[in-house]
């Protein structure tokens, strides 16, 4: 799990040079198509069919995955990189902000055994999460974001909030049986078509030039995410008790500390004392919001970046 945060924050950081001569479009297209060919290579080794009986399932997974991933090349190409990538890792956030208010969207208010109306569990631990994840996000946000990179921080924000969709999706995927390599490969084509829309509309590079020598930034994009995904879920698979999959489901953090790293280091980006109250925020109720998630949904599969 290590392994592959630091080669999604490593992804993060070619996704950032690369947006000096490519648009988030021309790089979701060349992470889909690269993750194409690699994935039908690892499918066809390990002998698993990338046939489906649910083509609409996995058309909505990618849809909705894909808004993310141009959403988060976006943010990383306009803001500091720890800033984007921790934004990003917001899903884990999302997706306990969306339990609690799903849990009080679904309540009925019958009366109980002694006439009296009863309310839905309050979901302290729950709340508490989504609270200091925002809170975190405010600390991270107000020193870093002003003018223009107001609307990449708002992108920033909307991939972590589709990211969770997004995760939602591989859940129910996952629970009637569909094999991730095969969510993953599917996930590839809806990037590559939703790619190369996008640059059909905008044009190669938004007219700005390159040559070849830059071209070749696009493989380690899709090299760097497709093995990443398959180290994330290879340690989700030799996890073999529910205390295992926790310390692997929050390993993931460690990626916003590579991203951290990379973006002082490579970046020359100022993090000041705010951020990282913000940063160390989020990551605690990512952390929390994984425990209180791995208890819902027991086998729940990896999260991709």
């Amino acid at each position: 799990m290590v392994l592959g945060a630091f080669l999604f924050a490593t992804m993060s950081v070619v996704v950032k040079v690369a947006s000096e001569w490519f648009n988030s479009g021309e790089m979701v297209l060349g992470r889909g198509l690269i993750g194409i060919v690699f994935l039908w290579l690892l499918a066809r080794n390990r002998g698993t069919s990338l046939a489906t009986r649910y083509p609409g399932m996995h058309a909505w997974r990618s849809t909705i995955g894909v808004v993310s991933l141009g959403a988060w090349f976006y943010a990383i190409a306009h803001m500091p990189l720890a800033t984007a990538v921790t934004l990003n890792y917001m899903s884990s956030v999302w997706v306990a902000a969306f339990l609690v208010g799903g849990a009080l969207l679904a309540w009925v208010p019958v009366p109980g055994r002694d006439g009296r109306i009863e309310r839905p569990p309050l979901q302290g631990p729950l709340v508490l999460t989504v609270l200091a994840g925002f809170a975190g996000v405010v600390l991270m946000l107000k020193p870093t974001v002003g003018g223009g990179d107001g609307f990449a921080g708002m992108l920033g924000l909307l991939s972590g909030v589709t990211a969770a969709f997004a995760y939602m999706q591989v859940v129910a995927l996952s629970r009637i049986g569909e094999p991730e390599l095969r969510t993953v490969f599917y996930f590839a084509v809806g990037s590559a078509v939703a790619g190369a829309f996008a640059t059909a509309a905008t044009g190669f590079s938004g007219g700005s030039s390159w040559t070849w020598q830059h071209a070749l930034w696009l493989l380690p994009i899709g090299l760097l995410a497709a093995l990443g995904q398959l180290c994330m879920t290879r340690a989700y698979a030799t996890a073999k008790t529910q205390a295992g999959t926790l310390v692997v489901a929050n390993l993931q953090y460690s990626g916003i500390v590579f991203a951290a790293f990379y973006s002082v280091v490579l970046f020359n980006d100022r993090i000041d004392a705010a951020g990282w109250c913000g940063m160390a925020l989020i990551i605690a109720s990512g952390i929390a919001a994984t425990v209180l998630r791995q208890r819902a949904v027991p086998k729940a599969p990896a999260e991709e970046h």
